[in-house]
């Protein structure tokens, strides 16, 4: 039912100027408290996607509409979503955008950074955070702004194990709470666990969309993507060949 939707995308497409389809007749829709991973590999469409949904652009044809909710997004680069000096102040800055008052604001802080465990963290150089924390903090920033949909574009880019710990605990956590979240990822193995839907684009085209172990008996290498249930017996096996 319509009122259970968070997110409905229909017919879209994306065609730059210099006739580049990025997209092509894309339809889906996202329930609320959904955590869904978008797969594909490097030119897939995922990343325009991504930038539609957020409204960072508009489909050149068909309709993305979000019911009843705003979606908050975690950049592929993190440095180049942090905007204060501090988590402190970078929680703050979209908070205080959203037009909060100095006391809720306040507020908003708090609860972000409890929630995202950066509480030791308030004070520190922003941009000396780890990997990880930096996705928290990204995190944080959306949930201070009370964003229901949560978008990761590639979340475990440049990450080491820790940080790659970090971020999937943050998106359990979210999972549990029953945010919407939304997971554009070639790196299946880190975090098809937490999905209740898989879906892959593929030369700008949804060409699978159904459950996680559906998407693993498929043949996902045909549409350039790994699958992560390989397993090694050795270590001469341990190359990507």
């Amino acid at each position: 039912m319509e009122e259970n939707i968070a997110l409905e995308v229909k017919g879209v497409g994306r065609t730059f100027s210099d006739g580049t389809v990025a997209l092509k007749d894309v339809s889906f829709s996202i329930s609320k408290g959904e955590f869904a991973v978008i797969a594909g590999s490097n030119g897939s469409g995922k990343s325009v996607l991504m930038s539609l949904i957020a409204g960072l652009d508009e489909p050149s044809e068909g309709t993305i509409t979000l019911h009843g909710c705003q979606a908050g997004l975690v950049f592929q680069d993190a440095d180049s979503q942090i905007l204060g000096e501090t988590p402190e102040e970078d929680i703050a800055f979209g908070a205080k955008n959203c037009g909060l008052n100095k006391k809720q604001v306040a507020e908003q802080v708090d609860f972000a950074l409890a929630k995202t465990g950066l509480e030791h963290k308030r004070v520190s150089y922003a941009r000396l955070l780890s990997g990880g924390e930096k996705r928290r903090l990204a995190v944080a920033g959306i949930l201070a702004m009370n964003r229901s949909l949560i978008i990761f574009d590639e979340p475990f880019a440049n990450l080491d194990w820790p940080g790659v710990q970090q971020v999937c605990s943050i998106m359990k956590q979210l999972k549990e709470e029953g945010k919407t979240v939304l997971v554009l990822t070639h790196e299946l193995e880190k975090v098809l666990a937490l999905a209740d839907r898989f879906m892959v684009l593929d030369k700008g085209h949804l060409v699978f969309d159904s459950t996680p172990e559906s998407g693993l008996a498929a043949d996902l290498e045909s549409w350039g993507i790994r699958n992560p249930m390989t397993a090694y017996k050795s270590i001469k096996e341990m190359i990507w060949l």
